[in-house]
C-alpha cells in the first residue's frame, strides 16, 4: 500500500488549496478531517471548501450528518477505515486533510473505542453534580470542580464503559504527514482576517438560520465559529463581542492544532509562501516524489 498523505496545519494555511493539488498529481480522493465540515448547513463558520474550491476532487465524510445528530470519534475511525480500504481497492490515491488531530490520529493509529459512545453535554448538570457521578466510579484522579471540560468528558467515558488505549508509535498505514506552518503572528493576522472575511460571505446570516437548533446541536455548541454566536442569538451578546470571542478562539485552537501535531504525529512541516503558494505545492510534491523514487 502507497503512503496516505496526510496534510494537517490551523485554518487559513492552505491546506485545502495544498490538497485539491496534490490529489489532481497523484490521482487521489479525499478524506475530509474536519470534525465540523462533517455537519450539513455548517459551511462558512467552518471554512468548509466550496464545490468550485474541490475543483472535481472526490471528497468523503463531507455534508454527510444533520446538525442534531451525533458524529463521534468511534464513528469517523470506523468511517475512515472503510473508506481507505474502498478507494485503495479502486486503486486510487488517499489524502487526509484537516486540523482535527484526534479524529485524523484515531483512525490512523491503534485507538480502541468501545462502539456505542456517545457525547453528551450535562448542561442541566453543575460542575459539582458531575464530580459526585464521576466519584460513583471510584475514580482514583479526580478532576478539578472549576475544570468543566474534562469533568464532561470523564463522565461520558465512564457513562459508555469506553476504553480509550492506544500507542502513540503503532500507526496502522503507512503515512506521510504534510504539516503546513506559518510565522505565529503572519497567522493570527490571517485567522482574523478570515473571520471577517466570513461575515462578508454571510456568516451571520448561516447561524440566524440555525437558532432553532442550538438547543438539541451539539457540535453548534462545541464548534468553533458557531458555539460563540449562542449568546448573541439570545440577546446576551453583542455581534463585535461575538466576533471577537471568534476570533480569540480560533487563535488558541490553532495554538493547541500545532502543540498536538507537533507531538502526536511525525509531522514534515513546511513553511508556507502565500505570495507564491505553488513554490509551497511545488516543495511538497517534489518530497513526495523524493520518497517513492
Amino acid at each position: 500500500m502507497k503512503e496516505i498523505i496526510v496534510i494537517v496545519g490551523p485554518t487559513g494555511v492552505g491546506k485545502t488549496k495544498l490538497s485539491v493539488e496534490l490529489a489532481k498529481k497523484l490521482d487521489a480522493e479525499i478524506i475530509n478531517g474536519d470534525s465540523v465540515s462533517i455537519y450539513k448547513k455548517l459551511d462558512i463558520g467552518s471554512a468548509k471548501p466550496s464545490v468550485e474550491e474541490r475543483d472535481g476532487i472526490v471528497h468523503h465524510l463531507m455534508d454527510i450528518k444533520e446538525v442534531t445528530e451525533d458524529y463521534t470519534v468511534f464513528d469517523y475511525q470506523r468511517d475512515v477505515r472503510r473508506l481507505i480500504q474502498e478507494i485503495q481497492d479502486r486503486g486510487k490515491r488517499i489524502i487526509i486533510v484537516g486540523g482535527t488531530g484526534l479524529y485524523i490520529k484515531a483512525a490512523l493509529y491503534n485507538y480502541q473505542f468501545t462502539e456505542g459512545t456517545t457525547n453528551h453535554d450535562y448542561q442541566d448538570l453543575s460542575n459539582e453534580e458531575l464530580l459526585e457521578k464521576i466519584r460513583s466510579y471510584s475514580v482514583d484522579k479526580l478532576p478539578e470542580v472549576q475544570n468543566r471540560k474534562r469533568l464532561v468528558r470523564l463522565l461520558n467515558k465512564l457513562e459508555n464503559e469506553e476504553e480509550i488505549s492506544y500507542e502513540k508509535d503503532d500507526c496502522l498505514y503507512p503515512i506521510y504527514v504534510v504539516g503546513l506552518t506559518c510565522e505565529r503572528e503572519l497567522l493570527y493576522e490571517r485567522i482574523n482576517k478570515r473571520v471577517d472575511h466570513m461575515v462578508k460571505n454571510g456568516l451571520l446570516d448561516e447561524v440566524t438560520s440555525l437558532k432553532e437548533f442550538y438547543n438539541r446541536s451539539r457540535i453548534l455548541n462545541s464548534g468553533i465559529g458557531y458555539k460563540e454566536f449562542r449568546g448573541y442569538l439570545n440577546g446576551e451578546k453583542s455581534l463585535d463581542e461575538t466576533l471577537e470571542e471568534v476570533k480569540l478562539n480560533s487563535r488558541r485552537y490553532a495554538k493547541r492544532q500545532y502543540t498536538f501535531f507537533k507531538h502526536q504525529f511525525p509531522t514534515n512541516w513546511y513553511d508556507v509562501n502565500f505570495d507564491h503558494f505553488d513554490l509551497t505545492i511545488q516543495k511538497v510534491w517534489e518530497d513526495i516524489c523524493h520518497r517513492e523514487a
